[in-house]
């Protein structure tokens, strides 16, 4: 199921955002050419010790490394080729739509990153930490090992005794006895130590202020030196609470969001799509609810949520339609919707009107209109002369379902 109800930052805008509640990170410049490399990478060079740099491909997908977006510079005519190589290409990694047999996603925007390895290599030690909502404990929880770098999943597989977890009560915050424990399991002691505490107290800041739903380091680093820093880092928010954060929300991108949720969003549609293969049309989250239900005990399995609201107007409901219909595993759309407030003949005349504006719709339409003039309505709908099927009852509407399924 696709995650609408969060929106995933960058690296860098992550970053940025960690960075304004003082979490120490790995410095870089967001670039979109080869030329804007060049100057980022001379600049770096001024502030930090070392030749080195990294380039990193933006996408929302996790694994960058693995398809080729990362890569290490050691001079500036390195970081020109892999800066050219990097940019426009399409990236595929584990987490791409079809993993590594899929078709990636274009790479934007890159980010020209200091060397925070350097000069000392070998004294260097990456950890990870995660903070995320435990809902069935009703805390959050910060989730780390001393495994960085690594698949987390992996660790907690093949080792659980390495990953801890540290439960937070949100109505008392992160208390400073929580984050020494936490450097203490880490295995740190002195500036180290004080530093990893440092950086969990500014990271559990963050996490709530932001109202995130998600914050991932990994890998968090322990310098030659002692300094601990966000190398990379995951950032999820809370769709419902943008409206909280309007410089949070200007940092959405679109180009790396799904274009059939982006659509649905704009015409105010709530839309969430599944792997089934009936299309679902309903007005009022309840109701869609019980009509997802509905089909599976039909046989056929939702190929969507859709709640078109209170006000299915003619347009709407053809807005509606369109979306749907870009789905191709839909083998039948269900349309239930209970007129209360909106009158069912209005809603029988939208899907009339869509069906003429769309055109060539050879899929099985059933309807089920009730409440607010439903009988108009049936009448509006059987006269269209259109292959549409109307149904009075929802179990009748499951029966039409299960037919049209098995034809």
């Amino acid at each position: 199921m696709q995650n609408v109800h969060h929106m995933n930052l960058h690296e860098y805008q992550g970053k940025e955002l960690l960075e304004g509640y003082g979490v120490a990170i790995q410095k870089g410049i967001l670039v979109t050419s080869v030329e804007e490399a060049e100057t980022a990478y001379q600049k770096l060079k001024e502030d930090t010790s070392t030749e080195f740099a990294v380039v990193k491909a933006q996408i929302h997908a996790g694994g960058r490394g693995k398809g080729g977006g990362v890569k290490l510079a050691k001079s500036e005519s390195e970081l020109k080729q892999y800066s050219d190589n990097i940019l426009g290409m399409m990236l595929k990694t584990p987490q791409t739509p079809g993993g590594m047999e899929g078709t990636g996603k274009l790479v934007r925007k890159i980010l020209i990153a200091e060397d925070v390895y350097a000069p000392d290599f070998d004294a260097c030690k990456e950890y990870y930490i995660s903070i995320l909502t435990d809902r069935e404990k009703q805390r959050n929880v910060i989730i780390y090992s001393t495994e960085g770098g690594m698949d987390i999943e992996a660790v907690a597989e093949k080792t659980p005794q390495l990953v801890h977890k540290e439960y937070v009560d949100p109505t008392q915050g992160l208390l400073s006895f929580q984050t020494r424990k936490i450097a203490f399991n880490l295995g740190l002691s002195g500036k180290a130590f004080k530093e990893m505490t440092k950086f969990v107290a500014a990271l559990y800041r963050a996490f709530v202020g932001s109202d995130a739903t998600l914050f991932e380091i990994n890998p968090c680093l322990k310098t030659g030196d002692d300094r601990i820093l966000a190398v990379d880092c995951k950032v999820s928010l809370d769709d419902n609470a943008l409206y909280r954060h309007k410089d949070l929300e200007a940092m959405r991108d679109i180009d790396e969001e799904d274009p059939t949720d982006v659509e649905a969003k704009n015409f105010g549609l709530n839309y969430v799509n599944l792997d089934g293969n009936v299309g679902c049309m309903v007005n009022g989250a309840g109701l869609a609810m019980a009509t997802m239900d509905i089909i599976k005990l039909s046989g056929g399995e939702p190929a969507n949520f859709l709640d078109v609201g209170g006000t299915a107007d003619a347009d709407r409901v053809e807005k509606a339609f369109r979306i749907i219909l870009k789905d191709p595993k839909v083998k039948a759309i269900l349309i239930n919707i209970f007129g209360g407030i909106v009158r069912c003949d209005r809603v029988a005349n939208g899907v009339v009107q869509a069906y003429k504006n769309i055109g060539d719709i050879n899929i099985p339409i059933i309807v089920r209109l009730q409440g607010t003039n439903a009988d108009l309505a049936k009448k509006i709908i059987d006269e269209s002369g259109l292959s549409v099927r109307s149904a009075i009852e929802l179990k009748e509407a499951a029966e039409i379902v299960s037919e049209v399924l098995s034809e």
